[in-house]
């Protein structure tokens, strides 16, 4: 199948077809694409576009589509929708990807579109979900699930299965639970197939299931499932009872979320924003940090101008400012995004000193033959080798100072339980900006001697 690409051309042809109200050419079109596709296309048209290409399709599709579209344009679309028709799109949705939409609603109206879906037990389900924090395994999980009593037989447990089965979406796995719900295991397929059609569960699950607790964050839960590269996990609670699962597409998107947040705050973006929202938005993401840099070039000059009759008498010293402060910079940003990545991965094992004492190592191993090269170059170029070595001994120093801030302060932040990204943007940069030419000028002033 060639993959979709919504070109300018099908756009317009699009809008031309909802301008002229041609609802059964519309249609016609719309059976040839995927729901995920038909969700990039509503996201293109204007919301009064958007909305009735959704009023017009099948409930059955527009649900999906509705879940997939992005979450300003779904927003909109869903306040040009009355509470019954709301109702009629979640009733389509699995409970997980109902509640997402249920708490984007305004709260006046979450009540009225609760009350209008036809099938109670699945608006009771929609509900249970809605206490839970959103980035919870709680609020990450469906409802729907397959389980069997582990006292059943496997004649009762097929014939249970296939009515649970017609409200779930995918059977990624059947689960085991006793007689109060609490999860004892999982069950075979294939165990269950070959298995005497008088034989209990308790006689062919097996007993070894990992799960998460509803009160597990979500970054949690997507580590647990990519260590051991589950499609789908079950969750319970405080007692053990199975209460939902999670699927993989729900972790997909929270590890997509984490990465674009570590990402932004990397690069000194103090919220999460998008490059659609206003002047306003983006300049409160950004303006913090930029005002942080601005304070830190600040200190950096005033640090400059303590040396002012150094750089006086030795000018050539200023030339390599920029270069000390843009290594320490650089080296710190390596360090921290080397070991919040190892967090985020949970690759970092042993103790705070030991990756202290390795990063300093490796930083000392790099500044040597950093500084052997700049020694060269000074030399050669100035003819000074007290002044070469002065500067090549200073970039050593500050190369291992930058190392141990760049590791030093993320792990400090993740034992504060203060996310690490944090650090490894102009934080960072700034405070070894600082550091790096306090250290330049000060051991310059030690070698030379003034």
């Amino acid at each position: 199948m060639t993959p979709f690409k919504l070109t300018d051309e099908l756009l317009e042809e699009i809008r031309e077809l909802i301008g002229d109200s041609k609802d059964a050419a519309l249609q016609t079109m719309m059976k040839e694409f995927h729901y995920a596709d038909i969700a990039e296309i509503a996201d293109e048209l204007e919301v009064e576009e958007a909305t009735y290409l959704i009023k017009l399709l099948d409930s059955e599709k527009t649900s999906d589509i509705l879940a997939e579209m992005h979450e300003d344009i779904r927003e909109a679309v869903l306040k040009n929708l009355t509470a019954k028709e709301i109702a009629g799109e979640l009733a389509e949705l699995d409970t997980d990807d109902a509640a997402d939409i249920i708490n984007e609603l305004p709260k006046e109206l979450v009540q009225e579109v609760i009350s209008e879906i036809e099938d109670r037990e699945h608006a009771k389900d929609i509900v249970d979900l809605l206490r839970y924090e959103e980035d919870s395994a709680g609020g990450l999980m469906a409802k729907e699930l397959v389980k069997v009593n582990e006292n059943w037989t496997v004649t009762t447990c097929v014939k249970e299965m296939r009515a649970q089965a017609e409200n779930v979406t995918r059977v990624h796995s059947i689960y085991v639970v006793d007689d109060e719900d609490k999860l004892k295991g999982r069950l075979s397929l294939k165990d269950l197939l070959t298995a005497p059609a008088k034989s209990h569960i308790r006689e062919i699950y097996i007993p070894k299931v990992d799960s998460v607790n509803v009160n597990e964050k979500g970054e949690e839960v997507a580590r647990v499932m990519s260590k051991y590269d589950l499609e789908a996990i079950p969750v319970v609670d405080e007692i053990g009872r199975l209460v939902g699962r999670i699927t993989i597409d729900d972790i997909v998107d929270v590890i997509r979320e984490e990465a674009d947040k570590d990402y932004q705050m990397a690069a000194g973006i103090s919220q999460d924003v998008e490059v659609s929202d206003s002047i306003w938005i983006l300049t409160r993401a950004r303006l913090p940090w930029l005002i942080l840099g601005l304070f830190g070039g600040l200190g950096a000059a005033a640090i400059m101008g303590t040396f002012e009759d150094m750089i006086a008498e030795h000018a050539v010293l200023f030339y390599f400012t920029p270069l000390i402060a843009a290594m320490a910079g650089n080296v710190g940003v390596q360090s921290s995004a080397i070991v919040v990545q190892g967090l985020a991965n949970d690759d970092l094992k042993g103790s705070v000193r030991n990756h202290l004492l390795k990063e300093m190592l490796l930083a000392l191993l790099n500044g040597f033959i950093l500084a052997i090269l700049l020694l060269l170059f000074t030399w050669v170029w100035k003819g000074a080798f007290e002044t070469a070595l002065a500067i090549s001994l200073s970039l050593i120093v500050v190369i291992v100072v930058a190392g141990f801030i760049g590791t030093f302060v993320p792990l400090f932040l993740h034992k504060r339980n203060i996310d690490p990204a944090i650090a490894t943007g102009p934080f960072i940069t700034t405070s070894n900006d600082i550091f790096g030419i306090l250290i330049y000028f000060f051991i310059a002033k030690i070698i030379l001697g003034i």
